[in-house]
């Protein structure tokens, strides 16, 4: 009899222990919601860090800007030094240059490799070739013929300037007006726009 009593209070005294434990075990709801609230916290504060060798806007978000936002068309405008030229009833272009101060005139011909240039005017520039000079064969509106290479240290037309150009030196008969060629225009910028012929530099 007396050992039933013991064991029996033996197993009360365990089962309150375990009650007690398994109290300290059970993690409240209210806890748990703000824990995890917490943690959601903390990620959504992480800050991704751009990589600076990747540009945004390959990807279609240019950097700072909105979303999906179109860019804006840029119409480049021309210089104060741009010289806007009028085609005449060919639709020709004509210019007046000064090459090394004097005045001669040009048709733009941007069909040629270089500036064109007639005897008659290259020596009015004090440029006078020997019979022996003209050895670059040339095509010209007038046939096939030789011409004279030389330099002339600036042409101008109005603002635009350009300095130590080569020149092709023709016979008055084989060239009927100066070509102002590519030797001058590969060094500025020209636009043809309804008409008119834009030089710019």
């Amino acid at each position: 009899m007396r050992i039933n009593m013991i064991l029996i209070a033996l197993v009360v005294v365990v089962g309150v222990f375990v009650a007690r434990y398994a109290d300290k075990m059970v993690v409240p709801a209210n806890h748990a919601e703000k824990s995890e609230a917490g943690t959601a916290t903390r990620s959504s504060s992480v800050t991704t860090i751009p990589d600076p060798s990747v540009d945004p806007s390959q990807y279609g978000q240019p950097s700072g800007s909105q979303p999906n936002k179109l860019p804006e068309v840029i119409r480049m405008s021309p210089t104060s030094k741009a010289v806007t030229l009028r085609g005449d009833a060919r639709g020709h272009f004509k210019v007046d240059a000064r090459v090394d101060g004097r005045h001669l005139d040009f048709l733009v011909d941007t069909g040629a490799s270089a500036v064109a240039m007639r005897a008659s005017d290259a020596a009015r520039l004090n440029i006078h070739p020997s019979e022996s000079e003209y050895t670059v064969k040339t095509q010209t509106a007038n046939g096939i013929g030789y011409a004279a290479l030389a330099r002339v240290n600036v042409i101008e037309i109005e603002n635009i300037v350009v300095r130590d150009v080569m020149i092709y030196i023709h016979p008055d008969k084989l060239l009927s007006e100066n070509l102002l060629g590519m030797t001058f225009l590969s060094r500025i910028r020209f636009t043809y726009d309804r008409g008119k012929l834009i030089l710019d530099q």
